[in-house]
Formats: C-alpha cells, sequence, structure tokens
C-alpha cells in the first residue's frame, strides 16, 4: 500500500463529483473507495447517505498518511421508496413515472476526514424537487438526448434533466449534483485550508 502526502483526495468516481470539486481550484487527487452501498435494514435514507460518505472517506483513508479525504453520497427518496441509480433504461422510465408530479428529496451526505488527526467532519444537505407531470412522450425523448443512468433519480439536473423539474429548494445549490460545496468549503476551512 502506498503512503504519501497528499493536501485533499476526492474518494469517488463520479465525474459529476470531480468537476464540481475542481471549481474550489485546489490541486486535489481521485480515489476510488471499494465499499458495499447497501442501506442497512431500518435506516433511514438521510442516515445512509451520511454513513456512505463516511463509509467511502475511510475505505481510502490508508492510502493517504496526512490528507484531507472527501466522502460523498447521495440518496433520492419520495415517501417510503428509495431511488438510487437506474443503471438501464427501463429502470429510470419506471423511476421517472414514480416521481412525475411529485416531490423527492435528494440528500446528499458529505465527509471531510483529515487522515493525520482523525477528525472528521460529516454533515447532511436535503434538496426538495418536486417533478413535473411527465408524459411518456417526455420520459422517452429525454432518456433518448440525456445519460442518466448514473444519476439518483435519473434526473440530470445539471444537463437536460433540469426540464422535468417545476422547483428545487436547497442550501446549496451543488448538493443536488452529489457535492455541497457551501458545506464542504466550510469544513475546509475548519481544517485550516484558505479559500479563496
Amino acid at each position: 500500500m502506498r503512503k504519501h502526502l497528499s493536501t485533499l483526495v476526492l474518494a469517488s468516481t463520479s465525474p459529476y463529483r470531480r468537476e464540481l470539486l475542481g471549481r474550489l481550484q485546489i490541486e486535489f487527487e481521485v480515489c476510488a473507495p471499494e465499499t458495499d452501498e447497501t442501506p442497512l435494514k431500518g435506516e433511514a435514507p438521510a442516515a445512509t447517505a451520511e454513513r456512505l460518505a463516511v463509509v467511502k472517506a475511510e475505505a481510502v483513508v490508508g492510502k493517504f498518511t496526512d490528507a484531507l479525504i472527501i466522502g460523498s453520497d447521495q440518496v433520492a427518496y419520495c415517501g417510503d421508496s428509495r431511488f438510487g441509480k437506474p443503471g438501464s433504461r427501463e429502470n429510470a422510465r419506471v423511476q421517472l413515472h414514480s416521481l412525475s408530479g411529485k416531490v423527492a428529496v435528494f440528500h446528499t451526505g458529505l465527509c471531510l476526514l483529515n487522515s493525520g488527526s482523525g477528525r472528521r467532519h460529516v454533515r447532511g444537505v436535503a434538496t426538495e424537487v418536486r417533478f413535473r407531470e411527465l408524459s411518456d412522450a417526455e420520459i422517452e425523448r429525454y432518456l433518448d438526448r440525456e445519460d442518466a443512468l448514473n444519476c439518483s433519480g435519473s434526473a440530470r439536473s445539471e444537463g437536460l434533466g433540469i426540464s422535468l423539474l417545476e422547483w428545487m429548494k436547497s442550501d446549496d445549490p451543488t448538493a443536488l449534483v452529489g457535492l455541497p460545496l457551501i458545506a464542504l468549503a466550510e469544513m475546509l476551512r475548519a481544517e485550516g485550508l484558505q479559500l479563496p
């Protein structure tokens, strides 16, 4: 196992999180966490997202002796139903039909782990989203044009998915894409990084 000094590590393979973190204009490394993302029995969606954010950060801590490691996870839910990454067009179609005309919550868990001190900051940021009433034709056109198979709830809001929505409410607009930068910037400052 290689151990080295690294200022900032993103424990994620998500290109969306990588792009968002790049906005802070800090050099960082990416390390894929090997984690089981299965919810625990009886675990609330918000608790799942926050627990998995911690699990992802901890999964790579052995590779970095003195780093700030970022873990993040997102769980979408509407009522008692959870909506993860659909993985297939048919699953995306089913998700979008289920969410049509409803309010869903996208809960993004965030963890910043200092591998040198062991200190960790954990927070959850919720984004409420109301989907428009979606026709079959709209769903099909959307799925023809947008690669939404790796987005919770099949709605890629930073792309064409924004047209599926009536409104969204959140304290942090980047949380819906998967990395709440307002919360992360606060955590990084608490660990001594100067932003901006």
